[in-house]
């Protein structure tokens, strides 16, 4: 197979190629984009595999003892019929006492496992079964209620097959006698109920014919429908009236009106005989008189005598006028009176049967609530009366509501094989070892993984460095330091080539102009920001850069304790004093100084060390001070790379003043070590200050996730046992 976790590189020194190994992403981190991947969960379990084996074997084991152990159970069960089709719904429904959906099966399951209902049965088999009690009976007692169906099914479980048979005996016993009690008890409530409503029914239909009888006599209507048509009659038979009586007032008036005028009396006096026959008699004379006025000149006794017949005649003949006339107005006049009465008492009543009219709504709405409200009330206390019939008849009866419709069997053992049982553990166990992995893992607040910790850092991962338990033995540093002894184990191999690889990656993330000096620092004190400062400036001294590594630390310095160099003359000397920098570099040399071995250096590359000096009163005065960037400028120009060793950023402002001037910085996390927070606080704290962060480094990683695989490095270290 292909090995898609390292890519190989190569570096020259001294005239030999030197395997340099790239870490791209690991599998883990790569299925990120491409799916759900098993990796993580493998990491878990290879990290956790002697926990979840103790767990797994523990639970296992008790699992198999336990079904080996136990006693044979024996089981049996009968089954009820609670909901009868015929069953009469009424009760139900005038108390309320059940949903549309039928029987609440959940809570009458949670009824018949109460003590109410299980201890007068345990008290029975107690009888037979001396010390037995209704926490025996509950423990062994199940109550389910089969998937679609209006059944119960009650089961027991027992060692002892007799007793099982006899407690489903009395249990179901014991539930029919309950649901003969529950339901006469419910016919009971059901009929005082109905009582009760009858009373309140019967009282309110009382009220209410009481009230439809005032309303009747106070309005005096029986039906306001009758009392409508009635108000239409008469409306209509009063504007018949006013119409007549109008028309023979307009006669009368046109009669009267006439008769005031001449031509009105003219007529008047030609029908009146009294008149007329005075008239003739006026109209004789005077034919007479101009008879005898044509005859006779001057005096003439016949004339004078014709003339006086004709003054008497005149006056009695005004007075008929008079009188003819004066009682034909009279009799018009009092024509007019009465028809003018009799239309103002039309209007009178026609306005009455109008109010009439207009109250009608009103008094037909009331008439209708009232005879509404009545008629309801009527057909509730109808309702009620063939309910109490129905109850009464029901309670005399004394029914059981439920039936055992499959009575208990003979007690029959539960099939179980071996197999089964120690497939059942071995699941167990399993399952239990995952669950506390888990649990463990999600307690677990450091990072387990180089791909864990570049997903949770967004940072890019520049390197792994493999445990070394040995590296702080007596003679872990010799060994290490000695590059002539680099190759004596698999180990020291793949610790090496981890720092070769990491200074590489370092030299190439500028593209063709190199960084000329870096930040080292980490979250938190004891993460190897030390230790790995160290061993990369010796990489890259061994691939022949000429590399200065500084003891930037001014409050816990560890670089001149490691390599056992004088720090009387370091770095806040020359803050503090006007040295010149060479006074106070070590050059590394192959000569053993203080017992300790120290690394060749090869070619034209070398190692120079800058102690930290004596620790100052101030170290971040110093290390903000134009001073320090002067000497920064002189040292990346007197150096091909210089690594400056800084406190832990959290809390503290030195590694963020030098990483500013400096060309980024690296931050070391311990796996299973360091704090997530504090890395991601660290992180948030640089980002904040617009500090370049180049990337991360895992330091302790475990295994073959990352590194050269192992066939490489017992490879390499064969080769160089043959060449020594």
């Amino acid at each position: 197979m292909k090995n898609t976790n390292s890519s190989p590189a190569s570096a020259e020194t001294n005239g030999k190629l030197l395997p340099i190994l790239t870490y791209p992403s690991t599998p883990a981190a790569s299925t990120e984009e491409g799916g759900w991947s098993l990796a993580p969960i493998l990491d878990v379990v290879r990290r956790r595999a002697i926990v979840m084996i103790g767990v797994a074997s523990v639970v296992s084991g008790i699992s198999w003892y336990q079904s080996f152990t136990r006693q044979p159970t024996y089981s049996s069960a009968f089954q009820l019929l609670v909901e009868p089709i015929t069953d009469n719904q009424a009760l139900p429904r005038l108390t309320g006492a059940a949903n549309s959906g039928g029987l609440d099966y959940r809570s009458q399951i949670q009824v018949l496992r109460s003590p109410k209902i299980l201890e007068p049965i345990a008290q029975k088999i107690q009888a037979q079964y001396p010390g037995f009690n209704y926490g025996v009976l509950v423990s062994g007692l199940t109550v389910t209620q089969p998937p679609q169906s209006k059944l119960i099914e009650v089961s027991y479980q027992d060692s002892d097959a007799q007793r099982v048979k006899f407690v489903l005996d009395k249990v179901a016993e014991g539930y029919l006698r309950y649901s003969q009690q529950e339901r006469q008890s419910n016919l009971r409530q059901g009929v005082e109920f109905v009582n009760d409503q009858l009373k309140k029914t019967q009282n309110r239909v009382d009220a209410l014919q009481r009230q439809l009888q005032a309303f009747r006599q106070q309005r005096t209507i029986v039906d306001p429908q009758t009392k409508s048509g009635q108000v239409d009659s008469q409306l209509t038979a009063l504007e018949q009236q006013r119409l007549e009586v109008g028309n023979q007032l307009a006669e009368v008036q046109q009669a009267y009106n006439s008769l005031a005028d001449q031509s009105g009396a003219r007529v008047a006096l030609s029908q009146a005989q009294s008149y007329q026959q005075f008239f003739g008699e006026l109209q004789a004379l005077e034919r007479r008189i101009a008879i005898e006025q044509a005859r006779f000149r001057g005096d003439n006794p016949t004339l004078n005598a014709l003339q006086k017949q004709r003054d008497r005649l005149l006056p009695l003949l005004r007075q008929e006028a008079s009188r003819v006339l004066g009682d034909r107005l009279s009799t018009i006049e009092s024509q007019m009176a009465i028809l003018q009465v009799r239309l103002s008492a039309i209007d009178n009543a026609t306005q009455y049967w109008q109010q009439q009219a207009q109250q009608l709504p009103i008094t037909s709405r009331q008439f209708t609530d009232l005879q509404r409200e009545l008629t309801v009330a009527t057909e509730s206390l109808n309702r009620l009366l063939q309910m109490r019939e129905m109850f009464q008849a029901e309670v005399a009866q004394k029914t059981v509501s439920w039936q055992l419709i499959a009575p208990p069997g003979s007690p029959q053992v539960p099939l179980t094989s071996t197999p089964q049982n120690l497939l059942v553990g071995a699941l167990t166990g399993l399952l239990a070892a995952a669950a506390v992995a888990f649990l463990l893992e999600k307690l677990d607040n450091t990072f387990r993984s180089p791909s864990d910790l570049k997903k949770q850092a967004k940072l890019p991962l520049l390197g792994a460095i493999p445990h070394y338990p040995s590296l702080y033995e007596s003679s872990g540093w010799s060994a290490m330091l000695n590059r002539s002894n680099a190759a004596n184990s698999s180990m020291q191999f793949l610790f090496s080539e981890a720092f070769r690889s990491l200074n590489t990656t370092i030299r190439h993330l500028n593209g063709k102009s190199p960084r000329k000096s870096i930040v080292i620092s980490s979250a938190q004190p004891g993460d190897g920001k030390s230790t790995i400062s160290l061993f990369l400036a010796q990489a890259a001294a061994a691939m022949g850069q000429r590399v200065l590594l500084v003891d930037a630390d001014l409050r816990s310095p560890q670089i001149s304790t490691l390599l056992d160099l004088p720090n009387q003359i370091g770095l806040s000397d020359l803050l503090l004093d006007n040295f010149d920098f060479n006074s106070a570099i070590s050059p590394i040399t192959p000569q053993a100084q203080g017992g300790n071995a120290l690394m060749r250096i090869a070619g034209r590359g070398g190692l120079f060390v800058l102690p930290s000096g004596q620790i100052p009163a101030e170290p971040t005065e110093l290390l903000s001070s134009q001073k320090m960037q002067a000497l920064m400028e002189d040292l990346q120009a007197a150096f091909d790379l210089v690594i400056y060793d800084t406190p832990p950023v959290l809390n503290l402002a030195d590694s963020s003043l030098l990483a500013s001037q400096a060309g980024g910085l690296i931050l070391v996390a311990t796996l299973r070590k360091t704090i997530r927070s504090a890395v991601m606080d660290a992180i948030e704290n640089l980002e904040t200050a617009h500090i370049p962060i180049l990337g991360i480094v895992a330091n302790g990683t475990r295994g073959q996730a990352y590194g050269t695989p192992q066939r490489y490095a017992e490879r390499s270290v064969a080769t160089s046992a043959i060449e020594n």
